[in-house]
């Protein structure tokens, strides 16, 4: 970056850019840094130049195209991400309030309508037409991409691109489904899968509200996350034999008022560890593949236990910049490991084999 003036900043913008790119979507994907050009911003758009991205279980599942929805190839997408963090370096012709320097964040959905009830009432992330980054719209393993300047969110000094960038999809989903749930201060908050990059976030804001955390997950690197994070248990479900009873236990020897589930594979005991708690609460967040999970009870045990089960998906704007104002405040640490470009194909891999504690951050600016 040059300046020419002191309040304006100039970039040479490239004509290629280093991006991820899925190949042979489906079951044996694979990702390979490629070049590729970089897009002219439609006039009511921003181009960014991208500092840093998350790794998300999402990104996997697009790739893999097990999810019901079409897969990215329908839309000619190449580029999966949806948590990325970086610099406006040019902007359309008729944007208003972005100028080139700002730093914005992209995030799950890269549009929405604006102009349906849904929209209207603040439950965008439910837009019947809105656009998902890294499916239908080029996603943020791309070092530069276009975002609707209205639908862009602006990152506050104070808060670092590794930590921005997953705030645009973890930090804001968990946010999001923490205040769906009701949950109040005080009460007891089951992480099912704590330790990985989303949960982990949901810790962080539960403690940061003044709820109280129990993470279940396996291993030290997690367990030391978990409770350096804010957790204040944390069950191993290697070693421990009765997992519900021991959440039970931990929780008044009654039963956790909500269960926020991430992991997928939780959804089977996510119910269990209510245990006898009235009105308790089942948050599902983690989307397993298409036709594999359901969750459910006796009716009678939702009526005589007042249970709700209730479904939430990713954060709203205001989501995104709530959680972005408590990391401005401290409260939202950083929970990644930064890697260079050239690390990215092997990390998605690892990440699908489930050998991520916490979340993996890709420098664009570190080959």
């Amino acid at each position: 970056m040059t300046s020419t003036e002191k309040s304006t900043p100039h970039f040479d913008i490239p004509k290629e850019c280093k991006a991820g790119v899925v190949v042979n979507e489906g079951p044996d994907f694979r990702v390979e840094i490629q070049m590729v050009p970089v897009p002219e911003p439609g006039p009511d758009e921003v181009l960014l130049k991208l500092n840093a991205t998350g790794l998300c279980m999402s990104d996997v599942h697009f790739m893999l195209n097990d999810w019901a929805v079409p897969p990215m190839s329908t839309f000619n997408i190449r580029c999966a991400g949806h948590e990325g963090a970086g610099v406006v370096v040019k902007v359309g012709s008729e944007v208003k309030g972005w100028k080139v320097g700002d730093r914005g964040g992209v995030k799950p959905l890269w549009d929405v309508c604006g102009q349906c009830e849904l929209c209207w009432d603040g439950k965008e992330n439910y837009c019947q037409k809105a656009v998902y980054t890294g499916l239908a719209a080029t996603g943020t393993y791309q070092q530069y991409i276009t975002s609707p300047a209205k639908y862009t969110s602006p990152i506050p000094d104070g808060v670092s691109d590794e930590i921005a960038g997953p705030i645009m999809c973890s930090a804001s989903t968990m946010h999001r489904a923490l205040i769906d749930s009701g949950l109040k201060a005080g009460q007891w908050v089951v992480f099912p899968g704590g330790g990985g990059g989303v949960g982990i976030q949901g810790v962080q804001l539960a403690k940061a509200m003044g709820m109280r955390p129990i993470v279940i997950d396996s291993g030290s690197a997690k367990r030391k996350l978990a409770l350096d994070m804010g957790a204040e248990e944390f069950v191993d479900f290697r070693e421990v034999k009765e997992v519900a009873a021991e959440v039970i236990k931990i929780a008044d020897g009654i039963g956790a008022h909500g269960v926020v589930v991430t992991a997928i594979q939780a959804y089977n005991d996510a119910i269990s560890y209510v245990g006898g708690r009235i009105s308790g609460r089942v948050m599902c967040v983690g989307l397993p593949p298409a036709g594999t999970t359901t969750i459910g009870a006796d009716p009678s045990h939702f009526a005589f236990k007042n249970l709700h089960v209730i479904g939430t998906l990713v954060g709203t704007m205001r989501d995104t910049q709530a959680a972005l104002e408590y990391a401005r405040r401290g409260l939202l640490k950083q929970i990644c490991e930064v890697r260079p470009m050239s690390a990215m194909p092997e990390s998605i891999q690892q990440l699908r084999r489930g050998e991520v504690a916490g979340r993996i951050v890709i420098d664009f600016n570190q080959d």
